[in-house]
């Protein structure tokens, strides 16, 4: 089977409408929560990618029924802690960061051990980040040196918490935040600014929660909780998935592109306010409110002169899943662009931040970095006349798009392997490209 893809000519100009698939993060999350609920929840385009996939698959093997119905899917929960499964079973999370961490917090309670493993990527990443909280919740663990494979042995009586979260990642916050459902009492989360997709779920389907917005940080106090109600949702398209289409249509010529039905959850949208502080024109268009989570329609055009950016660090983690494609923009801007305390981007599914670097390089972009930072000096006459080779890269979804777009806007011979990466979280993502390019 040829696994990878050849591009060597560029783009034409495009006037294009389309429609990304649903919210990963959404879809994890409405997933994990509809397996706690008492009776039948029904999700409506929820993302078929293999993150999600293995979500179902692991929540099959905790006893939890799934029904299909083209873009319907109905989830049939047990209630708080009552998954229902056999001895010594092995929970596979793939490539999903979101899924094993998050999975964990709802594992405190369970009275055999579980054992919890990922791809050759995932197992290369820190757990000692969700299992050292965790613990304190009365759970034990046994790690590969923090990392995977991980197994879960619960307690029977588990004890609230109070928590400090200081990376700025959702995944801890909100495996700690699950891991307090199942709790008599209250637990208290101090938690420096992510995305609020498992705050806003818990207020939606009343969780008892109260959270309280600082400057840098959010106080989070959860009630533990007794029964949660099924619950229908609807989730709106991936902005993370979206960013790839409006950098294509920045970098490309005389283009304008109309993406419907985006979630703009202001936790999510660092990427858009970066563009936009480099000159890129964004206009939200249709704005609406479906249970707590902001939806719009993006539109975007073509720009012809862009402008380097002195990145404010307070938009990393709201931009974290989208860097690699910003650095792309930047590469193109005209002056030095400089990011920092972006640490965090080597604790994805590659090591993003050399992989920025790397990709740039072969382009014929200088950079300078360092464990967090990179300096990005950008040719705004950057055109590519050599042959890019793209492989050995942890199967990096964001790695292979970022690629795909590279080579469609700036020219020369790209060779991408590892097509079947993008499966992780965006399955559609050559289709609708190839309707754009028709």
């Amino acid at each position: 089977m040829n696994n990878k893809i050849i591009i060597n000519k560029t783009l034409k100009p495009f006037n294009k409408i389309i429609e990304i698939e649903g919210d990963k993060s959404l879809s994890i999350r409405c997933a994990l929560l509809a397996s706690q609920a008492n009776g039948k929840s029904k999700i409506t385009n929820l993302l078929k990618s293999e993150d999600v996939l293995n979500t179902i698959n692991s929540l099959r093997k905790l006893g939890i029924n799934f029904i299909f119905n083209k873009n319907k899917c109905e989830i049939f929960g047990l209630g708080l802690n009552s998954y229902n499964y056999k001895k010594n079973i092995t929970l596979n999370t793939g490539n999903s960061g979101t899924l094993a961490r998050l999975i964990i917090g709802l594992l405190i309670h369970s009275k055999e051990k579980i054992k919890i493993i990922g791809d050759k990527s995932l197992s290369k990443r820190d757990f000692f980040r969700v299992t050292k909280p965790l613990e304190k919740f009365g759970a034990k663990f046994k790690t590969h040196n923090g990392k995977l494979p991980i197994i879960v042995k619960g307690t029977a009586n588990p004890k609230p918490i109070n928590y400090i979260e200081s990376k700025g990642s959702a995944q801890c916050k909100s495996a700690v935040m699950l891991a307090a459902l199942n709790t008599k009492g209250k637990t208290y989360i101090k938690a420096k600014k992510s995305r609020d997709h498992s705050e806003l779920l818990f207020k939606n389907l009343k969780i008892p929660i109260k959270i309280t917005r600082e400057k840098k940080y959010d106080l989070i106090k959860i009630n533990g909780c007794k029964k949660i109600k099924p619950f229908n949702y609807r989730i709106p398209s991936d902005i993370s998935s979206s960013s790839f289409f409006i950098a294509l249509t920045v970098l490309s010529k005389n283009s304008k592109l109309l993406i419907k039905n985006v979630n703009i959850n202001p936790t999510r949208i660092g990427v858009v306010k970066i563009l936009k502080k480099m000159g890129v024109k964004i206009i939200f268009k249709n704005i609406r409110v479906y249970k707590g989570e902001k939806i719009a329609d993006i539109y975007v055009k073509s720009v012809k002169s862009l402008k380097s950016i002195n990145c404010p660090t307070y938009l990393n983690s709201s931009a974290i899943d989208e860097f690699l494609i910003i650095f792309l923009i930047a590469a193109k801007a005209n002056g030095v662009s400089i990011f920092k305390k972006l640490s965090e981007l080597n604790q994805k599914e590659s090591p993003r931040l050399k992989w920025g670097s790397k990709i740039l390089k072969m382009m014929g972009i200088k950079t300078k970095t360092t464990k967090d930072s990179i300096k990005i000096y950008g040719n705004p006459n950057l055109e590519v006349n050599r042959t890019i080779i793209i492989k050995n890269y942890l199967k990096d979804h964001r790695v292979f798009m970022t690629s795909v777009i590279a080579g469609l806007v700036f020219g020369g011979k790209w060779v991408i392997h590892d097509k079947d990466s993008i499966n992780t979280s965006f399955p559609s993502f050559l289709k609708i490209m190839n309707s754009i390019g028709k």
